[in-house]
């Protein structure tokens, strides 16, 4: 592991420096209004930082989109942005297991490093394999609607901290944003509340946060880290879940066994139907469309 490190330190530094020749060949030629500049990991993060910085940052992300965030290991040329950042937004809970490495291999001794899901009441995981592997919690907290606004507090305190210049701007981005959250959590809040049905199936057990939000409860095809597909007695299992809850759509992901969910879905004569964990791009759909859409969804599925 040392090892590996080390020479990953060695890419990192040999491309920040071509990284720098590039940079200032080009601001030779054109400069630049300068921005801050902010590394994030994934998908969801960006959004929360784009929605607090806006045209004051400048956002390169680590994990690409369509890759599976729990699988990832970086390279050296994801590293190059934590490099030269002045801000480093991770969501923690033990999403990025790499990140103590990769903090060390960029060896930025003024990055501004932040824990977005600091201060969360964060789930426990259950099972001891979970545990070993990816550590005690579920990373899943930026699909709480609650769990959001804890996230984007903390991005704006970490914003405010490297550019106080600009206190009042992130400030005021980041009410907005959360008055924006709060009203969709009021909205379904209210719509959840007197349904007697409360039990839905997904992808992955990516959804407990969500469902903490609204005193719902989700089962699903694989585990909090979407690892593994169902063996043939939980397959079994499932299927009297859906049976017992008169689950009539079984909630789907693309990168966590689709066929697996259409296979259950066929059982128990449920449809299938996609949800979105925004931890990618997906069909160009900010954070707010996708947590509406998924919403909706899961809210229609329970009227049935």
């Amino acid at each position: 592991m040392l090892k590996r490190w080390a020479a990953l330190l060695l890419c990192v530094i040999a491309l920040i420096s071509f990284s720098a020749c590039s940079n200032n060949n080009s601001q030779a030629d054109k400069p630049e209004e300068s921005k801050l500049k902010v590394t994030v990991t994934f998908n969801a993060i960006k959004e929360f930082v784009e929605a607090v910085g806006q045209d004051k940052v400048e956002i390169s992300t680590i994990i690409p989109d369509g890759t599976e965030p729990h699988d990832f290991e970086p390279k050296a040329q994801d590293l190059v942005g934590l490099s030269t950042a002045k801000v480093f937004v991770y969501n923690g809970l033990g999403m990025e297991t790499w990140v103590n490495d990769a903090l060390k291999a960029a060896n930025n001794a003024s990055l501004i490093t932040v824990e977005a899901s600091k201060g969360a009441e964060a789930i426990t995981n259950t099972e001891p394999e979970e545990i070993e592997e990816h550590g005690q919690y579920d990373p899943h907290i930026w699909l709480s609607l609650k769990g959001a606004e804890m996230e984007v507090k903390n991005i704006k305190d970490a914003l405010v901290e490297a550019d106080p210049a600009n206190k009042d701007y992130y400030e005021k981005n980041c009410t907005d944003y959360i008055s924006q959250l709060e009203n969709l959590y009021n909205e379904y809040n209210e719509k959840f509340q007197p349904i007697q049905k409360k039990s839905f199936v997904t992808g992955h057990a990516a959804f407990a946060y969500l469902c903490r939000d609204f005193g719902l409860e989700q089962n699903s095809v694989e585990d909090v880290f979407a690892e593994g597909e169902p063996s043939a007695q939980q397959l079994t299992e499932l299927v009297e879940y859906c049976k017992e809850n008169k689950v009539t759509t079984v909630f789907a992901e693309e990168m966590a066994s689709p066929d697996v969910s259409q296979t259950l879905a066929n059982e128990v004569g449920a449809k299938v139907d996609t949800i979105y964990t925004i931890e990618s791009n997906e069909d160009d759909l900010t954070y707010l469309d996708r947590m509406t859409d998924n919403l909706s969804k899961i809210y229609d599925s329970l009227l049935q």
